[in-house]
């Protein structure tokens, strides 16, 4: 067998390899190159091959005198831009930018032909050796040589400074000059926009419009200043789109707002004649929206107008709610804060963009000077009652909706809602037992509105008095069934009200004509033996009549009257005369009613079916009454109201006021129970607090009061005080 053949290995070490260089390559190679960027920057270019001076300048770099050929490049540029740096400086006048642009333009052309032919040293000999890329260093020496020039440099400033002016004084400019130079000094980076133009034109037009905003602080209103601040603010918005760094809208914005704006905003809000108030009393629409938009730009400019807006509400609503003439009128009264509410409302969503804050600050201002007056709830309620008495006819359904959701709106001011309550109760009870209400839907709706706001106990008694109505008309149906013989003669219908949901009403006695106290009784005995355990008693001050009479010369009418007025007018069937004290003696009417009662039988022009002696306005206890037999009407039916005065006297007051603190104290004691059932212990700062926030949604308690309910409920075991801390409560389960 023969020996396998051995393997060999040969692995090279090291290699030298000897490249002979011409000593003058670097030389001629770099005085070709250096010909070629002499050519580029005098426009001789097209006679040039990129491909031989491409690879010219690949050879230098490849053969290590990629420093020779980077320092020469530097060199030749920096001479050329000395040349064009002093052509620049010779153009005169408005030739100075348009030079200065065509110059930039050329080397930058230059440039991009200078970084082709050297594009491989710019990869590798500038990566290797961290020097500046060829395009920035092109940069850079422009801006050295040309730029920061000292016969250059600040002229250049003026010059663009001057035409900024000019343009703000209303000359044209030629912005597309502008724009190529500004992007000149951009493109040579930000701090070189910012220091040799961006920061300078802030503070020059800094000066300008702190000179121009004193001068038309003085000279024009404002409405007037508001105007030309805004055409101001567009306009150097509009210079920055045509020609400036995007980033210095914000900051040119800053210098105008805070010149023509935010140094003068006092002075323009309370400008005289002219300003904020105007404004708002004027209904000026449009310049209250550009008021808003320009002061919304500054620090604390909203809160400025809000509070001069609010101090305003405030001081009209103040007038307006305790003014004695316009107390006269409630209803008029109450379309005064409404109109007011809409005034301001179309003002915060047509000027203010719907601004929250300024609807906030109108909602306090009217829940302020709304309970300024303490009689607001009674005119609420009274401006409802004469809406839905007459008010709401021929109104659309969707009006009424509106309508009422306004006053439901005015109710939300209140902070004293349940003597609102009150006065609603007494005057819807008037309204459902006169049959006067424009409309039940209207009625049921306010009391959901109500019932929504307030919850169910707050109108559970206003649901009831409807209910009273419905089975009124039923009770009426079956007492005419179970009585066919009462198809004759006079028709008697009742109303009958369950105590706890009607106003509280004085039973009041009074003598019935014989055959309607016949009637009444038969009602009592039928009504009575179908409902057992119950008490009726009637309230006359509160029914209607209808009654036919006869006149001297036979006319005939028929009148609609009130009960009391039908006890007067029956007793003439047989007396031709009766005196004022004979009157009172037979129908036994309160002596107050039955003054207004005469008064409106015998003085109200057209209704007077009475007459009287003496003839005055006032009913006097020695008048004597007679039937007017010359009394005509071109109606057939007349209605004979009693006269009354619409709002309540003192004593009324006095009275309804007295019943609403007493529904209020068991109300505060319920409070005070379930806060002290939940807590166990509590002290009595902490007690009025959360009893007051409790309650509020119904009214404000009074901190005086309780603590009388809180000694209230002390005595009666419910609370006790800590021996040691007689400040602090103790729950009694």
């Amino acid at each position: 067998m023969s020996n396998p053949q051995k393997k060999r290995n040969f692995q090279i070490e090291a290699f030298k390899h000897k490249v002979v260089v011409d000593p003058k390559y670097a030389d001629k190679t770099w005085k070709i190159l250096e010909h070629a960027i002499h050519e580029i920057y005098n426009h001789n270019a097209s006679g040039l091959s990129f491909e031989e001076l491409y690879r010219n300048a690949y050879n230098m770099v490849l053969h290590k005198f990629g420093e020779k050929l980077y320092t020469g490049l530097v060199t030749t540029m920096t001479a050329h831009l000395k040349e064009i740096s002093k052509s620049i400086e010779d153009a005169q006048g408005g030739l100075f930018l348009e030079e200065l642009n065509r110059k930039w333009n050329d080397h930058n052309k230059a440039l991009q032909m200078i970084r082709d032919i050297l594009m491989y040293m710019d990869r590798t000999f500038i990566q290797s050796a961290r020097k500046t890329p060829v395009h920035e260093l092109g940069l850079i020496l422009w801006r050295d040589n040309v730029i920061y020039s000292s016969k250059i440099r600040t002229r250049l400033l003026d010059t663009l400074l001057e035409l900024v002016l000019r343009e703000r004084t209303g000359e044209v400019i030629n912005r597309g000059l502008m724009r190529n130079i500004i992007k000149m000094l951009m493109d040579l980076g930000s701090s070189v926009y910012q220091e040799e133009f961006e920061q300078p034109f802030l503070e020059v037009s800094a000066e300008f419009y702190k000179g121009e905003s004193q001068k038309f602080i003085e000279c024009c209103d404002c409405g007037e200043y508001l105007k030309k601040a805004e055409r101001r603010l567009n306009e150097e918005m509009e210079r920055v789109t045509h020609y400036l760094d995007a980033k210095s809208e914000a900051k040119i914005t800053n210098v105008v707002e805070k010149e023509m704006i935010a140094n003068h905003m006092l002075a323009l809000v309370h400008m005289e004649n002219s300003g904020l108030v105007n404004m708002l009393l004027d209904d000026k629409y449009e310049d209250l929206g550009r008021m808003y938009n320009l002061f919304r730009r500054v620090s604390s400019g909203l809160s400025t107008v809000r509070d001069v807006m609010t101090s305003h509400i405030r001081e009209i609503g103040k007038q307006l709610v305790t003014d004695p003439e316009r107390l006269k009128d409630p209803v008029e009264f109450v379309q005064r804060l409404l109109d007011e509410k809409d005034k301001y409302d179309k003002i915060i969503s047509s000027a203010f963009n719907n601004d929250k804050t300024f609807q906030n600050a109108l909602n306090s201002s009217f829940e302020y000077f709304i309970n300024l007056n303490a009689r607001s709830p009674e005119f609420i309620s009274l401006f409802v009652d004469d809406k839905l008495r007459k008010g709401l006819k021929g109104v659309s359904e969707e009006d009424v909706e509106v309508i009422l959701d306004k006053v439901m709106m005015l109710f939300r001011y209140l902070q004293e809602k349940d003597v609102f309550e009150k006065y609603y109760k007494q005057h819807l009870a008037k309204r459902l037992l006169s049959g006067k209400t424009v409309s039940d839907d209207a009625e049921r709706s306010l009391i959901v509105k109500l019932k929504t706001e307030c919850g169910y106990q707050f109108t559970s008694k206003l649901e009831g008095m409807f209910t009273d109505m419905k089975t009124s008309q039923d009770t009426m149906q079956g007492f005419y069934a179970s009585h066919p013989e009462l198809g004759e003669g006079p028709t008697l219908t009742v109303q009958v009200l369950t105590t706890g949901s009607w106003p509280t009403q004085p039973s009041v006695t009074c003598n019935l004509p014989a055959e309607m106290s016949a009637l009444c009784e038969k009602f009592r005995s039928y009504y009575l033996g179908t409902h057992t355990g119950r008490r009726l008693s009637w309230q006359t001050n509160m029914g209607t009549a209808d009654i036919k009479a006869t006149f001297g010369k036979g006319q005939k009418h028929e009148l609609n009257v009130s009960t009391y007025q039908m006890c007067v007018l029956m007793l003439f069937n047989n007396s031709d005369r009766l005196s004022y004290k004979e009157i009172e003696q037979a129908t036994e009417i309160p002596a107050s009613d039955l003054k207004r009662c005469l008064q409106s039988l015998a003085c109200v022009k057209g209704k007077n079916v009475l007459r009287k002696e003496p003839m005055s306005k006032d009913i006097g206890e020695d008048d004597a009454f007679f039937v007017n037999d010359k009394f005509t009407s071109k109606f057939y039916k007349v209605k004979i109201g009693t006269v009354v005065a619409q709002k309540e006297s003192e004593p009324e007051k006095q009275e309804t006021r007295q019943r609403v603190e007493e529904d209020r104290k068991p109300q505060i004691e319920a409070a005070i129970v379930r806060i002290m059932k939940s807590r166990k212990v509590l002290d009595h700062n902490n007690i009025i607090t959360e009893v007051t926030k409790q309650l509020q949604s119904r009214f404000l308690a009074n901190p005086t009061e309780i603590k009388k309910r809180i000694e209230s409920l002390i005595e009666r075991d419910f609370l006790e005080r800590d021996n040691v801390d007689r400040k602090l409560y103790r729950y009694l389960a």
